[in-house]
């Protein structure tokens, strides 16, 4: 492909709706609602939020602003800026190409609660044992599995402006309708929600910790897709008039609304109704709301509308995740796009099968000492992988690439980068350490030496 015929989003309401839909995905829907309950409601979602308009910020617009600047996916982008960094592009190519499997089987396990929920099944998903009997299936799972892979590929296949651009501009609006419906809706008729709502959204500083700091920049690098090779893809795909500085705020604004919503639709219920599995994990999308959907007023409808919802999440992520990887194959063995996506694919799905057996046929396998070979995938990507990634990159641009080459580039036409002063400083001195403790801290929660 050549460089000078690199697809391009048509304008900034494109790209901060795609940039936006990629950060906000499953990590948005569950992992933030319950990392809130965990420690402390208000006083996590106020570190969270100081933390993603300041380091959050900071890294997200040196992964745009490297895209932009050489038009590349990470592999060359980083190799056109510094051959001793191209590991960097490498280890960026890899993490998506490792996160889409096992993401695409969870969003098939959505589809199939969707589904369920529309044909008025939500009684029989309330029972705590359907979870693990469905995923523990040899079968059905991988069916769902493959149709939420398909979907992904169609958009992949319509290319940026058609598919990407098009679908992002309706899933995202969907999105904030349905969670702002489904908000209302559990307020009005949860008895006790409005108490929840009050421990979430009010800081008790006498609940705050390191552990409280670390948690929420895990929980920010997670949902804002850094370190995944997707802003600098997206970056690429970005015209040059166009405010790098605004557009990563108002991406910031769209994600953390999002994880803020997603807070307020599951905490202030699940504190009225069940707080004792509020900290469950993944466990509370799939056992814990459906047990609550089927005690609330037309449960059916409200849990369809639930994972519906999530759906939408999930697939604006796949969607982000599955372009990186063509991108990169397309750059790297100049490829056409259809043969790239096809590729993307059969890789998809390969690795996704050792998924859906990891909780079937290959239950007993327990890479590393993991639960599942699922969970290995996603302590490898997001636990070692990415912290590694984002290291390298603020070291990368701090004292090699230096914080005036990105600041240079944010400022073309005319575009002032208002906290280049607070970015040259996270990105040099604070990003390495918060990124190291990051690195080390996952790392010791993986092999359960540290609860976070």
């Amino acid at each position: 492909m050549e460089q000078s015929k690199r697809s391009s989003f048509t304008g900034k309401i494109g790209f901060v709706l795609a940039a936006a839909g990629s950060a906000v995905g499953l990590g948005n829907i569950w992992r933030f609602p319950y990392l809130a309950a965990k420690y402390g409601g208000g006083i996590f979602l106020l570190v969270y939020i100081i933390l993603s308009v300041t380091f959050g910020f900071s890294l997200m617009i040196a992964e745009i602003t490297i895209g932009r600047k050489t038009q590349l996916s990470p592999v060359e982008a980083y190799k056109s800026l510094d051959k001793r960094f191209s590991f960097i592009g490498y280890l960026s190519a890899i993490v998506p190409m490792l996160i889409l499997p096992y993401y695409s089987v969870i969003g098939g396990w959505v589809m199939k609660y969707a589904f369920s929920f529309t044909l008025g099944q939500g009684s029989d998903m309330a029972n705590g044992s359907f979870f693990t009997g469905f995923i523990g299936k040899a079968g059905e799972p991988i069916l769902w599995f493959a149709i939420f892979v398909a979907l992904t590929a169609g958009v992949i296949f319509l290319g940026v402006q058609k598919g990407i651009e098009k679908v992002s501009k309706i899933m995202m609006p969907a999105l904030v309708v349905l969670m702002l419906f489904i908000v209302i809706y559990s307020l009005c008729t949860v008895d006790g929600a409005l108490d929840g709502v009050l421990y979430y959204i009010t800081p008790d500083f006498s609940k705050f910790s390191v552990m409280t700091v670390v948690a929420a920049m895990g929980q920010l690098f997670y949902s804002m897709s850094l370190a995944m090779g997707i802003m600098i893809t997206f970056g690429s795909y970005m015209k040059k008039e166009i405010s790098i500085e605004k557009s990563t705020h108002q991406i910031e604004i769209f994600d953390t609304g999002i994880a803020f919503l997603a807070g307020l639709m599951i905490v202030p219920v699940c504190v009225a109704t069940d707080p004792n599995n509020l900290t469950a994990g993944p466990s509370l999308m799939f056992i814990t709301m459906p047990k609550i959907f089927d005690g609330m007023p037309a449960g059916n409808v409200i849990g369809a509308i639930f994972f519906l919802m999530v759906l939408l999440a999930a697939l604006t992520s796949s969607i982000s995740l599955m372009e990186t990887v063509v991108s990169t194959i397309q750059d790297k063995w100049r490829l056409s796009r259809n043969v790239s996506c096809f590729t993307v694919i059969g890789i998809s799905i390969t690795l996704g099968l050792l998924s859906c057996f990891g909780f079937s046929i290959w239950s007993g396998f327990k890479p590393l000492g993991l639960d599942d070979i699922l969970t290995f995938f996603d302590f490898l990507t997001n636990s070692v992988m990415m912290p590694i990634i984002a290291l390298s990159t603020s070291i990368f641009i701090g004292y090699f690439l230096k914080p005036k080459a990105v600041i240079d580039e944010v400022e073309l036409n005319g575009n002032k980068l208002s906290l280049k002063g607070m970015f040259s400083v996270i990105i040099r001195y604070i990003a390495p350490v918060m990124l190291l403790i990051i690195l080390v801290s996952s790392v010791l929660d993986g092999f359960g030496i540290i609860n976070i």
